[in-house]
């Protein structure tokens, strides 16, 4: 039987996990895929530290360079994470003529051209399957499963820390502060967890569907970005009064040769499938022309499920080079030659909630009621909460309203014009529906 060595570069929560796995079930793998994948070397600036599990000390080195210049290893795994550092030694890994296998969505979502372009012209692989949604094989999927689809939409619960927040802001109604702090001693959440909250990792998740579902780079300067951080506990509990869950989700659609792609905190109706999925577990609702709904659930992060979609990646390279076939995951198809453009994001179509702090006297809904009315908004739902806040001129009370769809450039002006009419007393609230 035919021996893939392997090499492991970094021995975090992710690195071990997969170390642990190829140990454990090597001879299971073999029995399954017909060639002995066998681990040779991982390479960390700490070896010292205990990662839970049993290591052959011979395994580890301090020396990543060893692994790339290793004749006997023929995949690496990297597992270091960030564009730096990383970012070398994947290339370098495509320079020696080794495909790799990488769960760094920062990396293919800033530098995915540049990756993919540098692995074809080495002929060697790249998997990425664990770079979004941890356990869950969204990318295994929209490149297999779903191949003879053309997607019309993905909307994604992507991060189990905003997840996890939302939840409990619901169930409990604790601030966002106070259920963060308890996420962060729970290990949910980063000691920094901007990454998280201010939605930039589902984003960096997201441009890798995009670009996987329509076949172009995304460049993550044209996404819109909206994190959880100032979401207020009074919209959770008025969106659950109308019938809707909030969740941070990411959204993508493609319509003519337009694509867009959004994160956002979203009003979900109660009985819509994404709404189900809490705590840390993460979920991905694929439409597409053939198919139409499917959705792909389980848990989004940590070691075991990142670990175990790696494997997957590993043993399907390990099988290519055995078999001697043609690669065909040497990374994102770019082959749209500038067919497929970001839609501006003044041009999106979204219904939407909207709260607003307004003046209780007469006349100050007739205003806002006509300004939305001369930007083509339309009132679905509204209703006028008792409590609101005081001020030295008059009371302000919160009004909450439901819109049909609108386009995304009016709702930011009549939201403008509002408020510079003087009938409220803070910058409206603006979120968006499913």
């Amino acid at each position: 039987m035919k021996q893939i060595g392997v090499g492991i570069l970094g021995f975090g929560i992710v690195g071990a996990g997969v170390a642990d796995g190829l140990l454990k079930n090597r001879e299971l793998m073999a029995q399954r895929l017909g060639v002995d994948i066998v681990l040779k070397k991982i390479a960390d600036l700490d070896i010292e530290t205990d990662r839970g599990i049993e290591i052959d000390s011979a395994l580890l080195t301090t020396d990543a360079k060893s692994v790339l210049a290793d004749p006997e290893i023929h995949i690496v795994v990297e597992s270091i994470g960030g564009t730096g550092i990383a970012k070398t030694f994947v290339l370098e890994a495509f320079a020696a003529g080794k495909s790799v296998v990488t769960a760094n969505k920062k990396l293919l979502a800033e530098y995915g051209d540049e990756i993919f372009s540098a692995a074809d012209a080495n002929g060697v692989d790249i998997y990425f399957g664990a770079s979004v949604g941890g356990g869950i094989p969204i990318v295994r999927v929209l490149r297999e499963g779903l191949a003879g689809n053309a997607i019309v939409s993905m909307h994604g619960i992507l991060n189990g820390t905003c997840n996890y927040i939302l939840t409990r802001m619901e169930n409990e109604g604790l601030p966002f502060d106070e259920i963060l702090a308890d996420a962060q001693v729970a290990g949910y959440a980063e000691a920094e967890p901007s990454l998280d909250v201010d939605g930039f990792d589902t984003a960096h998740k997201a441009a890798i569907l995009a670009s996987l579902a329509y076949g172009f780079h995304v460049p993550m300067d044209k996404l819109l970005i909206e994190g959880i951080r100032n979401l207020s506990g009074d919209d959770v509990k008025y969106a659950a009064e109308f019938g809707y869950r909030i969740k941070l989700l990411a959204v993508i659609m493609g319509k003519g040769n337009e694509v867009e792609v959004r994160v956002h905190p979203t009003l979900v109706p109660f009985d819509h499938m994404l709404a189900s999925v809490n705590n840390v577990f993460n979920a991905v609702m694929v439409k597409g022309d053939l198919s139409d709904d499917t959705l792909y659930y389980g848990r989004g992060a940590g070691r075991e499920p990142t670990a175990s979609t790696v494997i997957g990646d590993v043993g399907d390279i390990a099988k290519n080079i055995t078999a001697g076939s043609a690669r065909y995951e040497r990374g994102i198809n770019i082959a749209n030659d500038g067919k497929m453009v970001m839609r501006d994001t003044d041009e999106i179509i979204s219904r939407y909630y909207l709260r607003l702090m307004v003046a209780d006297k007469a006349g100050s809904l007739g205003i806002m009621t006509n300004i939305l009315g001369r930007h083509d908004v339309s009132i679905l739902r509204a209703t006028q909460k008792e409590h609101g806040c005081d001020d030295t001129i008059a009371d302000y009370v919160p009004v909450v309203m439901l819109t049909h769809e609108a386009k995304e450039a009016d709702i930011n002006q009549a939201m403008k014009e509002i408020y510079e009419a003087g009938v409220l007393c803070e910058q409206p609230v603006k979120l968006r529906m499913i």
